[in-house]
């Protein structure tokens, strides 16, 4: 029988821990709580055996084992392993980001006396409180109160301390900093099944003399067959004017039972506005071409990627669906990953028009409920086809036969903290692991995708006509310098796109606008010092945010000035915080003053906005895009949000404003990301009968990025921009990683880059160029000081070791690993 078992946990430890097993043997992939540093973790078994560890080691047993089988196949734990090595990331924070299922362990807090607490409480009893304490005298004595409460040396939780004593959890932790009192995390299994309760009428139950509100309710279940959820009998009976107690007084007399069932999952959606799902279309040549290679490669069996390589409009959604249902007519399961959350509304309600309850759902925004719930049915089998973001690779699916990755190209695919993953490259590792095919879709493939299609890694399959033969949208650049030497004023919207709207809007059709910047003013500078108002806690200028009306039910924020990156707060100052002007100058324009200047603009538009302050949960998008298809809004302004994968038909004019900011960003894939906006927000005009249009504003009209997003060429900027990228040794000509070093404290931070920049250039790692230390474009984040390294080798081998060898040094040097990011095949250096 096993003595030990290896547990990996959600630290930043670069290793597995051993525990003594306790009566029950773990397997492999499952989770249990063991004890770590004074608290109980929840962790993943990945390795039981009898070899006992080193004397010198306290094994401490197992406290619970949470899964008699293993949660998690060996496929996944492959792929964990996997991940782990290529992006150098702890294995128990890879484990961490599989498993969604925190709504089943509940953690709280309890506390014990120690003893300086209980020294203080007996000094207390003879001398009375000290006068020299900072606390208020009714704190002094909760303190008190909370020592007098486990002076007998019991634990007690936090809630039991708060209705004993009244003490909050700031003065608890206080006491904690004092020494007064030992704190230990605890852990336990909850149940986390969403259960509603249901009113059911009592068959043949004998009827006493009833009131009116009595016989109002049993009437109202009556009619409904008997059965009606308590919130909907809820709503009813106190529209009705019946108090809710008249129904407990009928579960009392017998009359109504009440029963717990599972709580029906919302799956959402976005109606189709009289349109054709995706699954209904008839597929084209080109559709069926794309198809039949896809499910040539699934008949043959084993693993094959494909680069699907559609222009907007090529119908690459209806060749998804059906791909899918070959998978799913084969006996197999399939997966599609979308960027972003503001896709799924829309892509649920097709998935759900062709594969009705075989299809679940994964993404951020459901509860932590609603994950396992959703978790749980596809580790069962019970839904074989899931759509979700990022983290959806990991779905536990059964007989996996199909993954599809939709837009590919996009950053939203890569995690930004540990474990630093990218969807898309997960996707195709897990796919052969699993032996399975994998489609990666775009129109604008990432250059790595269409390198490795070049190199015959991937299939390439093309598609290049839009659908029922509609032309792709004229592309129309407007110079931003010749307009401010005509009309000697900067303006948001040019008087070319102001009067393509006006007539647009006129015909009776539908505008989106782009303005990929959110709130009012991006910056607020004192023209008297030029000093520019800047985060307290990121080195990055705040941005503006006006007050909207009150008749405005979306997104009422105030008059503030806010940091995107952290979130901190602050009202307008009167005057500049350095030299006291109150001449405040406010520049840049973002998606709420492209609104305010549209409805100035166009008074009879009926004007909608997309951005991240109108669309905070996944029902604010549902409604959004609902009114847009139905014609309610004719005139949309927004962020990116509003580029990606959105087919309404109306929209026949596309505006792009002020896009062309990010070609001066420190990135070398800036070009990229301009040249792919640029293409996918073309694409959402002229999808339906009417041609559509596009106007560029641009500050940089000759730059080659625009230039060929104009012109619809996607090969042409691939050939001009591999060339750079050549040239400079970036990939896909290199692999690269970004090597972060952050503290709290600046010189702390300054230290250990010039420590590991010293380690660089002694060891000198072969076939590996190290750029730095310098200051990371923003070199304070979250009150966080960063610094960092780029790294770059043409052999992925050689990285990785180079990568693994500075951590193992860093260790020696005190550095902790949480005070070092390494991000490989990074997306973003900023």
């Amino acid at each position: 029988m096993p003595l030990f078992c290896d547990v990996a946990l959600p630290v930043p430890l670069d290793q597995t821990f051993t525990y003594a097993v306790n009566g029950v043997v773990p397997v492999v992939g499952a989770r249990v709580l063991v004890p770590f540093s004074g608290q109980k973790l929840m962790g993943v078994v990945v390795r039981v055996h009898e070899d006992r560890p080193a004397e010198e080691f306290e094994i401490k047993p197992v406290q619970q084992v949470l899964d008699e089988a293993a949660l998690l196949p060996d496929e996944l734990m492959n792929l964990a392993e996997w991940i782990a090595q290529y992006y150098v990331a702890p294995l128990g924070e890879v484990l961490r980001g599989m498993l969604p299922l925190a709504a089943e362990v509940k953690r709280h807090f309890s506390y014990r006396i120690a003893e300086a607490g209980r020294k203080v409480l007996y000094e207390g009893a003879a001398k009375g409180s000290s006068r020299r304490s900072k606390l208020t005298a009714e704190e002094q004595n909760r303190e008190y109160a909370v020592l007098n409460y486990l002076e007998g040396g019991e634990q007690a939780k936090m809630s039991a301390l708060r209705s004993a004593t009244g003490a909050n959890k700031g003065l608890l932790e206080g006491m904690v900093r004092k020494k007064w009192l030992m704190r230990e995390a605890l852990a336990e299994e909850r149940d986390a099944r969403r259960l509603e309760k249901v009113a059911v009428l009592v068959p043949e139950a004998r009827l006493p003399k009833l009131n009116d509100n009595q016989t109002a309710i049993l009437a109202e279940l009556a009619a409904v067959g008997g059965r009606m959820r308590v919130t909907d009998l809820h709503i009813a009976s106190t529209g009705a004017g019946v108090p809710m107690s008249t129904l407990g007084t009928l579960v009392k007399r017998g009359l109504v039972a009440i029963e717990e069932v599972a709580e029906e999952f919302h799956l959402g959606g976005v109606s189709a506005q009289g349109k054709k799902h995706a699954h209904e279309h008839a597929l084209n040549e080109a559709q069926m071409g794309a198809l039949g290679t896809i499910a040539a490669a699934m008949d043959k069996g084993g693993f094959r990627p494909h680069l699907l390589y559609g222009i907007t409009g090529s119908g690459k959604t209806t060749v998804y669906f059906a791909a899918m249902r070959r998978a799913l007519d084969a006996g197999k399961s399939a997966l599609l990953l979308v960027p972003e959350i503001g896709l799924t509304p829309a892509m649920a309600a097709q998935m759900y028009a062709a594969f009705e309850g075989e299809v679940a759902m994964l993404h951020s925004q459901l509860t932590p409920d609603e994950r396992a719930e959703q978790w749980h049915r596809i580790r069962r089998g019970e839904a074989r086809i899931v759509v979700g973001t990022r983290s959806a690779v990991f779905a536990p699916m059964v007989n996996l036969g199909l993954i599809i990755v939709d837009e590919e190209h996009d950053s939203s695919y890569k995690q930004e903290e540990t474990p630093r993953y990218h969807g898309r490259d997960v996707a195709v590792v897990r796919a052969k692991l699993n032996e399975a095919v994998v489609v990666l879709g775009s129109a604008t493939p990432s250059l790595e995708s269409w390198a490795n299609a070049d190199k015959g890694r991937y299939v390439r399959v093309e598609m290049r006509e839009r659908v029922m033969e509609r032309p792709l949208p004229a592309v129309e650049l407007v110079d931003m310098r010749a307009e401010f030497r005509e009309t000697g004023q900067e303006h948001i919207f040019s008087r070319k796109l102001t009067e393509e709207t006006q007539l647009t809007l006129d015909r009776g059709e539908q505008v989106i606008l782009l303005l990929n910047r959110r709130g009012y003013s991006t910056v607020v500078m004192c023209r008297s010092c030029g000093e520019k108002i800047e985060c307290e806690n990121c080195a990055i200028s705040m941005t503006y945010h006006k007050k909207v009306s009150d008749n405005d039910a979306i997104a009422q924020p105030g008059q503030r000035l806010e940091c995107h990156y952290c979130g901190f707060r602050r009202a307008v100052p009167k005057v500049c915080p350095k030299c006291e002007s109150e001449h405040l100058y406010f520049l840049g324009a973002g998606s709420q003053q492209g609104e305010e200047r549209l409805q100035e603009l166009f008074p009879a538009a009926r004007i909608g906005r997309m951005d991240r302050d109108t669309v905070r949960g996944r029902s604010d998008m549902e409604r959004l895009l609902a009114r847009l298809h139905s014609g309610e809004i004719n005139l949309l302004v927004g962020t990116q949000m509003i580029a990606k994968g959105h087919d309404i038909h109306g929209v026949t004019l596309v505006g792009v404003v002020g896009a062309d900011f990010q070609l001066g960003l420190p990135d070398f894939r800036a070009a990229e990301r301009v040249f792919q906006l640029l293409t996918q927000v073309s694409g959402r005009a002229g999808r339906g009968d009417l041609p559509g249009k596009v106007l560029v504003q641009t500050y940089h009209p000759d730059h080659y990025a625009i230039q060929l997003a104009a012109a619809h060429d996607y090969p042409g900027f691939v050939a001009k921009e591999m060339n750079y990228r050549r040239w400079m040794h970036y990939p896909p000509f290199a692999v690269l990683a970004n090597v972060v070093i952050q503290s709290e404290k600046l010189e702390e931070a300054t230290a250990w880059a010039g420590t590991l920049g010293g380690w660089f250039q002694q060891a000198r790692p072969d076939k590996v160029r190290v750029l730095g230390p310098a200051a990371a474009p923003i070199v304070r984040l979250k009150r966080i000081y960063r610094f960092h390294f780029v790294l770059k080798a043409e052999r992925r081998q050689a990285l990785g070791s180079t990568l693994r060898a500075m951590l193992a040094y860093a260790d020696t040097q005190g550095i902790a690993r949480r005070n070092l990011v390494v991000d490989v095949d990074a997306v973003h250096l900023m």
